[in-house]
């Protein structure tokens, strides 16, 4: 089992930054992709950004040049820098591993206000 857990959300003016933290712990061992989706209220969960365990990183169409993902092996932390907020980043924000089956944390709640 992989535990995740997220912190780093908050609320925050449209045009600022916040950074996503997401620590796993447990069966770490041979994690493959880890990353981000985000779920708005009402709507679906959507991807956000990946990074594989050799730090290669692909983005949505809608975070690519604001938002950085980027991977801490030795820690067993992956963090999302999120710079020039919009109200439409508003969701919950939820870190994932993949190891033989997706983990998943519990979330952490992203506020930008206009």
């Amino acid at each position: 089992q992989v535990q995740l857990v997220e912190s780093g959300g908050g609320l925050v003016q449209a045009g600022g930054s916040l950074r996503l933290v997401c620590a796993a712990s447990g069966n770490i061992f041979s994690i493959k992709d880890m990353g981000w989706y985000c779920q708005a209220p009402g709507k679906q969960r959507d991807w956000v950004a990946t990074i594989t365990s050799d730090g290669s990183t692909t983005y949505s169409d809608s975070v690519k040049g604001r938002f950085t993902i980027s991977r801490d092996n030795a820690n067993n932390t992956v963090y999302l820098e999120m710079n020039s907020l919009k109200p439409e980043d508003t969701a919950v924000y939820f870190c994932f591993a993949q190891k033989f089956q997706y983990y998943w944390g519990r979330g952490t709640q992203v506020t930008v206000s206009s």
